[in-house]
């Protein structure tokens, strides 16, 4: 394993070799460490962070969140001091406040124009603020700038709160801690108050190994207190680094007591509070259809990961289940045309089926769909489906829809109308192309939910985890009854379905002044029996415990009331049939956001000082996948929807052999090819990019003598410069070269990583963070062959989150060009057909051919239809292929 570390003055090199030993097959660990830093106890900028406190209280599942940070400006000059923390996606922000050298700045919520209103005739010289979408899986961030003088104090303050849902048997309060630097005084405290009574508590080491021991728990029946006070020297990556350790998230999992079967009713404060989670009942049967896209951009990690999760999957099938699969991309295709029996040979046979997949083309998400959605309406009209079942359909996807219907309000409706209220659609969005607004539309429209999960390694765990939560119905058409005198407001009431290990919350109104007790009536579809569970309270039950609890929230019941409603608007107002009612619905929720004091996709939070002559504006961003500040931009990196498959190889092909490049063209669904024409010697800039600071560069070698009077060419060096880590790699037929400032390492091929990841003999993926990795793949050629010699080849995945000032033969294609290609005809041979290509401005003839894809065939190759550009890619690529020598192998291009 290599890892490079770095801060402002401290550089740490930590290696560990996985040699393979021989014969046995064992691997021999071999540590080697080289440290040259100086202790440096401020960072350069000179910001102190001399406080960063979280205090977080849940009270019956509502957690009230608290993150604060001072800071003070150290330098001899104006700066820039940040306050960036995550917030969960789902929470409300309830309040903001900052304090500047005593000057105050308070927030309120508005109706969100009448607040950029306001911004806009008293904007805060030198400040900003905006709440922004993360690529954290479940976080958005808040973040707020402002430029102080030398010797500045500064207190940041942001409150928010959320409802905790039960998943897998546990509720999991989750907090983000990256302070980004070295705090005086660190402390997280979380309290949590269950009347219920309290299981367990239980906090994972979430943020790493390097604070075992740090954490305190201190555990009641009813009550519990978690600690985490890491001193500066604990909060150090090393004993003499300037950078904290503290970056991740901070994880508290528990649970409650659970004693009547018809759940737990809290009542206070003229509010109720409903958890029902039944336990220790027997599963329902299931019939469940997984639907998975196959389309190119699926390739690489992300269809490895998705067929170890579905493989893990399909073996959790119970024998009471029925089953089938359904991949598809422009076309659609059934494993089984109709449900079958998860006995253990249907099972393994649909794992054979998974394992063949190979992802390419486009993304027919309507046609899958309804073929889905047909098989089990004909399996329940041939009654094959058990009256007790449960049946519902598991969408995986990346992507927005290329091929057939692509208008996604009619893919919602064309999946609502043949759903019928029958089953259940469950969404599983892989990265950040896909269009997580509509998955989520369409999975709650059809009794549902969605799940973005991140397209990585991680993926397969995110996909069992979320199947985990759904694969275990317990009771089907629940239905809560209160009497109808007593209560108000209820939230919904009627669900589809329960599955275990989660928890079903319905909240109202009660008239206490009227009333002595509640009582509720729950009546459920189980395995073997209907079910009736009654529950009653006194409404006065819970008073005593809370007035002398001085950390309860004695609003909570309130806070999960409005919680609830409002997360039921905003749903009803994504599916609603009418611009009419989505009108009505808008503005209950806003009057629920001013009245409840909350930052909601209606409402803006204004931050202003005492004379109101300084203001701030905080709201959500409009487009769900692409961060928006109001007024004032935010410096945010840029995920650009990239090509799905953006990738250069070398092979031996039909044309010539030549280094050639393969675009694939996501939204045209084309491949375009073309070969570079060079001289041994010459580097070639394949991505250029100063926005993220990211070199890609190939030098080409000649082979052992000329071939029909021409001599070809291949990549027998890449080099990559990562300017904001100053690290590079160079990578030949024969070593791997680390270089960080005066200090480097050298691999062989032979060796294996981690963080550079080699796989012996066969490629190198180089991963920097979370935004890039980069696979170079090793050609071996028998030694002694007369032409040919070693040679490289580098894949570039989609996720890649270049800039848009990205270039270079393969950068520039991150934005991709419109492409027509018409007027197909015959050309020199008839398997080589040649059409006209408009791009760019440019028509060029081009020619229809095959070129070979190594990734998955390292020996023979895959072949890839895809139309030739000649010339050395002329008309396509920007200007002249000369245009992208570069005189080094880590040499930015100019752009021609």
């Amino acid at each position: 394993h290599i890892f490079f570390k770095q801060s402002a003055v401290c550089t740490m090199l930590f290696i560990q070799l996985l040699l393979e030993g021989e014969g046995n097959g064992k691997y021999e660990e071999i540590s080697i460490k080289k440290k040259f830093c100086q202790l440096q106890v401020e960072d350069d900028d000179k910001i102190g962070l001399y406080s960063y406190k979280v205090q977080s209280t849940i009270t019956s599942r509502l957690a009230n969140t608290m993150i604060q940070a001072k800071m003070v400006n150290n330098a001899k000059r104006s700066q820039h001091i940040v306050f960036d923390v995550q917030v969960p996606k789902g929470a409300f922000i309830d309040n903001f406040t900052m304090d500047v050298n005593g000057i105050t700045f308070t927030s309120k919520i508005r109706e969100k124009s009448e607040a950029r209103k306001m911004y806009s005739q008293a904007k805060a010289k030198g400040k900003a603020a905006g709440i922004v979408r993360s690529n954290a899986l479940d976080m958005e961030n808040f973040k707020t700038e402002v430029n102080v003088p030398p010797g500045t104090r500064i207190q940041f303050e942001l409150h928010y709160h959320e409802m905790i849902r039960r998943k897998l048997s546990s509720y999991e309060h989750v907090i983000s801690v990256k302070p980004g630097r070295l705090a005086k005084h660190m402390e997280v405290d979380v309290r949590i108050i269950e009347p219920q009574g309290l299981r367990y508590v239980h906090v994972p080491n979430s943020l790493g190994d390097h604070f075992d021991g740090i954490t305190t728990i201190s555990k009641g029946e009813k009550k519990a207190h978690v600690s985490f006070k890491p001193t500066m020297a604990q909060q150090r990556k090393c004993p003499t680094c300037s950078s904290t350790a503290v970056d991740g998230n901070f994880v508290v999992q528990y649970d409650v007591n659970r004693e009547t079967t018809g759940g737990e009713l809290e009542i206070f404060n003229g509010y109720f509070i409903h958890f029902f989670a039944p336990e220790n009942l027997d599963p329902l049967p299931k019939n469940i259809l997984f639907v998975i896209d196959v389309s190119g951009s699926m390739w690489g990690l992300k269809m490895k990961q998705t067929i170890e999760a579905m493989k893990a999957i399909l073996s959790e099938l119970r024998a009471a289940d029925q089953f089938s699969l359904i991949d598809f991309n422009h076309n659609v295709r059934c494993w089984r045309d109709n449900l079958v029996s998860a006995t253990p040979a249907q099972v393994e046979d649909a794992k054979k089926y998974i394992q063949a997949i190979h992802p390419n083309g486009g993304t027919n998400i309507n046609e899958a769909l309804l073929r889905a959605t047909f098989i089990l309406n004909e399996a329940q009209n041939l009654g094959m489906l058990d009256p007790n079942s449960v049946s519902m359909i598991v969408l995986v996807s990346d992507g927005d829809p290329t091929v057939g219907e692509l208008k996604l309000t009619t893919i919602q409706k064309n999946v609502k109308q043949s759903i019928k209220d029958e089953f259940s659609l469950f969404c599983l969005g892989i990265g950040f192309d896909v269009d997580y607004d509509f998955l989520q539309r369409i999975a709650t429209d059809n009794r549902g939910m969605a799940q973005r999960i991140f397209g990585n390694q991680e993926t397969s765990a995110q996909m069992k985890n979320f199947y985990n939560q759904v694969s275990t119905p317990l009771l089907k058409k629940i239905q809560f009854n209160y009497p109808q005198e007593s209560v108000s407001d209820v939230t919904q009431s009627s669900f589809h379905n329960y599955f275990g290990g989660s928890e079903i919350v319905v909240a109202g109104k009660v008239d206490t002044d009227n009333l002595q007790h509640l009582e509720s009536i729950v009546t459920a579809t189980a395995a073997n029996a209907e079910l009736v569970m009654e529950t009653l309270r006194d409404v006065e039950e819970l008073d005593g415990f809370m007035k002398k609890d001085k950390y309860a929230d004695p609003e909570f019941t309130r806070k999960l009331w409005a919680y609830l409603t409002v997360n039921q608007m905003l749903a009803e107002r994504n599916t609603a049939p009418t611009a009419a009612l989505k009108r009505n619905i808008t503005k209950s929720i806003l009057q629920m956001s001013l009245d409840h004091h909350i930052v909601t996709p209606f409402t803006a939070m204004l931050i202003e000082n005492a004379e109101k002559d300084e203001i701030m504006l905080a709201d959500q961003p409009k487009d769900p996948r692409r961060g928006c500040c109001p007024g004032q931009c935010l410096s945010l990196s840029v995920t650009l929807p990239l090509v799905s498959a953006l990738f250069f190889l070398y092979s031996k092909n039909n044309f010539d052999n030549d280094p050639h490049f393969i675009i694939h063209l996501p939204k045209s669904q084309r491949n375009i090819c073309f070969n570079i024409n060079s001289e041994p010697g010459k580097i070639l800039s394949l991505v250029s990019d100063p926005g993220t600071g990211v070199v890609v560069n190939g030098q080409l070698i000649g082979a052992k003598k000329t071939e029909n009077k021409k001599l070809n060419t291949y990549f027998g060096k890449i080099g990559f410069y990562f300017k904001a880590k100053g690290l590079k790699v160079e990578i030949t037929t024969e070593t791997i070269t680390l270089k960080d400032g005066s200090y480097s390492i050298t691999l062989t091929w032979s060796d294996t990583g981690l963080l550079v990841s080699m796989k012996k003999e066969n490629n190198v993926t180089i991963t920097v963070g979370k935004e890039m990795s980069f696979m170079v793949l090793l050609h071996r050629v028998w030694k002694n062959h007369p032409v040919n010699v070693d040679f490289l080849g580098i894949y570039i995945p989609p996720e890649n989150q270049f800039s848009p000032a990205a270039h270079g033969l393969i950068g520039q294609f991150t934005s991709e060009p419109e492409v027509y290609i018409h007027h197909q005809r015959t050309g020199q041979a008839p398997e080589k057909p040649q059409a006209t290509m408009e791009v760019k401005g440019n028509k060029l003839t081009v020619t229809r051919g095959l070129q070979k894809d190594y990734r998955t065939d390292r020996v023979l190759g895959t072949d890839v239809q895809c139309w030739f550009v000649h010339n050395s890619g002329k008309g396509f690529i920007d200007g002249h292929y000369k245009d992208y020598l570069v005189p080094h192998l880590y040499s930015f291009m100019k752009k021609p």
